[in-house]
């Protein structure tokens, strides 16, 4: 078969079938798209559909009753079907349907297994294979917080600004600042849509997923434009986003979250999670808290920590975080007791400092001409207090 009858047959089954439906995988996959899609109208026509020889995970008694059902599912549509003018819709928009079978087909996808896509409806400038070679998912909340918000523009600009892609969902907070960050940053974002990509979702973003898609991003969908976005479509295009990215991040999340549905996909197709952890009152974050009490996400605070889950082994690890460093830091165990004994105001005889330090006198004495040669401690008219410098210091 052609690429472009295998492309118009596939774009034809993901009208047919919804996100996730692993009898049609299976059934494309046996039959190949444009046999399978002859398939089913001869068993729409007959009314008893056959099985078709080594279709995967269909064998047995139950195979019958699985291809009825879902036959019966996709007849509905069958009827009304025209991939051609949705095709035309997309091509007008400058998109293209990208097929397993192409060259430009992101592998990743196909980890998926039996729910990978049927096809991919992508609208925008990204080689989108070459886009999601090198990519991170950013996830959270909708209703987000400023601290979200802060720690989401951080993370997605420091991540584009290494050339990664930036992922999300396109919605509402979290999505939204890490596509805007990223877009800020000059760097590539790809946002999954739960509807088609010519019905720019939600409508309060579609200035923000029209710049995605014109400054060399992607909108990208399994179901082929006219389609609505839904409950079932939402959480079925979780699944795209884990595949898509080699690590997914949380920033926010309620205990209840879509964003923990992508983690969980995320965790199942082995890619590393990372969970931003936030103030232990605040219910946008409880479902962060919750991936890492699990155990299922590690702690991550900045773009470098989130490169180290997917950068290259003793290469991309983060930046050592540096301190001011403190006079007496490199103290030995003995100055150390007799500096932190030393009073900060009122001088003291040694025998006091060897009193509050716990050290013998003799100890106390060596020590405290140590701490005078280090500039540490002053000494006048035979009493001992701590030197200016350390005045306010910590101990």
């Amino acid at each position: 078969m052609s690429i472009e009858q295998t492309t118009l047959a596939r774009a034809a089954w993901s009208r047919l079938a919804e996100p996730g439906d692993v009898v049609a995988h299976a059934v494309v996959e046996a039959l190949g798209p444009v046999d399978a899609l002859a398939w089913l109208r001869e068993s729409v026509a007959g009314h008893e559909p056959a099985v078709p020889g080594g279709v995967a995970g269909l064998a047995g008694p139950a195979a019958l009753a699985r291809l009825r059902t879902a036959v019966a599912r996709w007849a509905p549509r069958l009827a009304s079907l025209d991939p051609t003018r949705e095709l035309r819709v997309l091509a007008r928009l400058g998109g293209a349907v990208i097929v397993p079978e192409d060259p430009r087909w992101p592998r990743a996808m196909d980890d998926l297994g039996p729910q990978s896509p049927l096809c991919l409806w992508v609208r925008g400038e990204a080689d989108l294979a070459a886009a999601l070679r090198r990519a991170v998912a950013v996830i959270g909340a909708r209703a987000c917080t400023a601290y979200g918000d802060h720690v989401t523009a951080q993370v997605a600009a420091g991540v584009a600004d290494q050339g990664w892609t930036v992922v999300s969902g396109g919605a509402y907070g979290i999505d939204a600042v890490a596509h805007r960050a990223a877009l800020a940053a000059s760097g590539t974002t790809v946002a999954f849509l739960a509807g088609g990509v010519d019905r720019l979702y939600p409508a309060g973003n579609a200035r923000l997923l029209q710049q995605i898609a014109e400054a060399g991003g992607a909108l990208v969908s399994e179901v082929p434009p006219g389609s609505v976005p839904s409950r079932s479509r939402f959480l079925q295009r979780n699944r795209l986003i884990a595949a898509a990215a080699q690590a997914t991040v949380v920033v926010e999340a309620a205990w209840r979250s879509g964003a923990l549905s992508t983690a969980a996909h995320a965790a199942t197709l082995l890619r590393p999670v990372g969970a931003v952890p936030g103030p232990v009152t605040s219910a946008a974050s409880a479902g962060c808290h919750r991936l890492l009490r699990d155990g299922a996400a590690v702690c991550v605070t900045d773009a470098g920590e989130v490169l180290e889950l997917v950068g290259r082994v003793g290469r991309d690890l983060p930046p050592e975080r540096a301190t001011a460093p403190r006079a007496g830091d490199d103290l030995e165990p003995l100055l150390r007791r007799t500096l932190d004994a030393l009073p900060v105001r009122r001088a003291a005889a040694p025998e006091a400092v060897a009193r509050a330090a716990g050290l013998a006198l003799v100890e106390v004495r060596g020590a405290l001409g140590r701490l005078d040669l280090a500039g540490l401690a002053v000494q006048r008219d035979g009493l001992w207090r701590r030197a200016a410098c350390l005045n306010g210091q910590a101990r």
